[in-house]
């Protein structure tokens, strides 16, 4: 994609910091982190959006994950770990080639990942997990 960031990133065309690379992925240290060792891991082939991603994309985008957080545990030290990935403008995604953030997290740390919680009205989950089942 022309005009697509990561897609620069992935090409060379935009310097980043590299963490990890294989013939499918690329994680890079983000440039404005959310704590030290922050990592966007993305995809080679460019996808908008976690509805686009191939399947067998998705299996091995996990593995990757794994590695990483697992290499941030052992030597950050961090207490835990945020795996997140944004779908849509509404829920926050800004960059429209699909990425997950790898965020060491630490007890008492400022990074700040919060929603108001919510409630069901009696049934009301059943029925919306319900009509959500219906195409899966």
């Amino acid at each position: 994609m022309e005009n697509c960031v990561f897609c620069k990133i992935i090409s060379g065309d935009i310097p980043s910091t590299v963490l990890y690379e294989d013939n499918d992925f690329k994680a890079i240290m983000d440039i404005s982190p959310a704590s030290k060792g922050h990592t966007i891991i993305l995809t080679k082939e460019h996808f908008e959006n976690l509805y686009e991603l191939k399947d067998d994309v998705a299996m091995r985008l996990l593995i990757i994950a794994k590695k990483i957080a697992l290499a941030m545990r052992k030597e950050l030290n961090c207490d835990g770990i945020n795996l997140l990935q944004n779908n849509g403008k509404a829920a926050g995604q800004s960059v429209f080639h699909i990425h997950f953030h790898l965020i060491p997290r630490y007890k008492d740390d400022k990074v700040n990942i919060r929603w108001t919680t919510g409630e069901y009205q009696e049934g009301e989950a059943m029925e919306i997990a319900q009509r959500i089942s219906r195409y899966l």
